[in-house]
């Protein structure tokens, strides 16, 4: 009973119909104006084009998905098995398997991708080689977008927030790109919530 209720959940699961998705990079930032005049900031995004790489089947992997690529990279940067996972490359054991009559996965026939991802789910109509783009999104009204911040650091207020720094006359000394003065006085006696300062990383605070 529970080996059948099991199976039926793995199939359930392979056959789960997968969200359009794509991959893209923050390219910045600018404003759009809403009818009554009103300024909306707005992040740009580069999405695609994504060519895809994999197409995972129940069959052969045991489950469904399919693997995507984003931006190329350099050849010289990427070893012999990324290469060989895009194109088609003659090697010994590609021999041997087309001499033993073994049928050979698809390649993309692309350039090694510098960020593959891979989307679990069932996909129709989509094979090896084909290039999403944000076409893929006609007709839907929302989407979720999830991203990975940078990893700054330490950073001072002149890099974090721009503040222009301490004058670099005579009576600074090593002191040009501190903050300076909280405009704290004995009344309130604290500084407010939302200050905008410096951001240290967790392990430098630790310290």
């Amino acid at each position: 009973m529970k080996m059948a209720a099991s199976t039926a959940t793995a199939a359930t699961k392979a056959e789960k119909a997968g969200r359009k998705s794509l991959l893209g990079r923050k390219v910045g930032m600018t404003q759009v104006f809403d009818a009554d005049g009103t300024v909306v900031p707005v992040t740009v995004i580069e999405a695609g084009p994504c060519p895809i790489l994999t197409v995972r089947t129940p069959d052969r992997d045991g489950y469904s998905a399919v693997q995507v690529g984003f931006l190329d990279k350099p050849r010289r940067l990427a070893s012999r098995a990324v290469r060989g996972q895009v194109a088609k490359l003659d090697s010994k054991r590609s021999k041997r398997l087309a001499e033993g009559g073994a049928a050979l996965p698809a390649k993309a026939g692309c350039e090694p991708k510098r960020f593959v991802r891979e989307f679990r789910g069932a996909y129709d109509g989509v094979e090896v080689g084909q290039t999403l783009t944000v076409e893929v999104f006609e007709g839907v009204e929302f989407v979720d977008v999830t991203g990975t911040t940078k990893g700054r650091g330490t950073a001072g207020v002149m890099k974090r927030h721009g503040f222009k720094g301490q004058r670099a006359s005579h009576g600074v000394k090593k002191v040009h790109r501190h903050q300076g003065g909280t405009s704290m006085n004995t009344s309130p006696a604290r500084v407010f919530k939302g200050k905008r300062m410096a951001a240290a990383t967790a392990t430098s605070a630790r310290r």
